[in-house]
């Protein structure tokens, strides 16, 4: 499944990434939507469901997430809704870990 959110704050640290396999970082915006996918290794086996995915969250609840490989580079969101069958663009996507 996927998760939409939208990203209402992130650190500066985010568009200062310049590491070739991290450039996406600079391209996150405060008020764009993003997609992230929940996908194997970071699914529970037992619940099947992905650690910080909002389950219980409702839109208006601030949510907390940071990037991997650049700790720095964090902010918040809200989710928007779960997608059972994903249909995530090519840009603005991400998995959990």
């Amino acid at each position: 499944y996927c998760v939409e959110f939208k990203t209402e704050s992130l650190s500066h640290h985010c568009a200062l990434e310049n590491r070739p396999y991290a450039r996406w970082m600079q391209y996150l915006r405060e008020g764009h939507i993003v997609c992230v996918a929940c996908q194997p290794p970071a699914m529970n086996t037992d619940t099947h469901r992905c650690s910080g995915d909002g389950h219980n969250a409702d839109r208006s609840k601030i949510l907390h997430w940071e990037a991997v490989g650049n700790s720095q580079c964090q902010g918040t969101w809200k989710k928007i809704r779960q997608l059972e069958h994903c249909s995530c663009p090519l840009v603005h996507s991400f998995i959990f870990t």
